[in-house]
Order: C-alpha cells, then structure tokens, then sequence
C-alpha cells in the first residue's frame, strides 16, 4: 500500500478540434493546439512535445543551479536532438541536449555539476525518457569579455 501522502495527481484534457488536431489544457489552464497529423503538421506532435518538455525541465533546473553558483549567465540555449526507431511504437531511443551558456567567466565545473544534478536528480522528464532511450547532454560555453 503506497504513502497517499506522497502521489500527486496532475489532469491534462484534450478536446477534439477537427482535422488532424486536439486542444490541450493542462490542470494550470493553459491550453495550446497538438496535430496528430502525418502529412502536414499544423501544430507541435505529441513527439515534439516530449522534446520540449525535456528541454524546458533541465533548463528550468540550469538556471537556478547557475545563479546560486555566482555564474553571470547573459544567454542560455538549449537543443534537443532525438532519433526514433522506425517501427511502431516509434519511440526515441537516443535524444541529445545540449545546452549553449554564454556570460562573463563561465566555470566549466559549475555548469557540468548543474548540468549533470538536472539529469540524476531533478528533471522528472530526464527520468522519464532514459528509461527506453539514452540521453546525453553536452554543453558550450562563449565567455564574454
């Protein structure tokens, strides 16, 4: 019997739109259009949206690691890579991240300490996704003058 205390339950509802697509809103009432589409996409897939979801949660994560490390971060990019296998389920079976942090005396260590906290200890959808693919995450830093 698991600890009630412990689970958090969290809705998303989608409502059929037409065509290829559905309007998502999640339990924080945000809404925002998915295509299902093959041909012609009209909006993010599912799949894409995995990506996205993948970068903002280790990016949501960098940033506040960086900041009580001292960094003077003045831009922060973040690129999601993944290869799909062919057959169905088309899953992701390799996904790369790479995140571009440009400021002032950027500490290679501080970055990759913060990098590597978000994918082992915070970044739910990190855990989620390296459980059927291999995520590797990289990093490059412009030091400004």
């Amino acid at each position: 019997m698991s600890d009630q205390s412990t689970v958090e339950t969290k809705v998303a509802r989608l409502r059929y739109a037409g065509g290829e697509a559905f309007v998502a809103e999640s339990q924080s009432g945000h809404a925002m259009v998915t295509s299902f589409g093959h041909d012609k996409l009209t909006a993010h897939s599912p799949m894409e949206l995995l990506l996205v979801a993948l970068g903002g949660c280790t990016g949501a994560d960098v940033v506040p690691i960086l900041e009580k490390k001292r960094q003077r971060v003045t831009g922060y990019n973040i690129e999601v890579r993944a290869e799909r296998r062919a057959e169905h389920p088309r899953i992701y079976t390799r996904i790369e991240v790479t995140h571009y942090i440009r400021g002032y005396a950027i500490d290679p260590k501080a970055v990759k300490h913060a990098i590597e906290l978000s994918e082992t200890k915070y970044c739910s959808v990190s855990a989620m996704l390296g459980a059927s693919a291999k995520i590797s995450m990289r990093y490059e830093i412009t030091n400004e003058e």
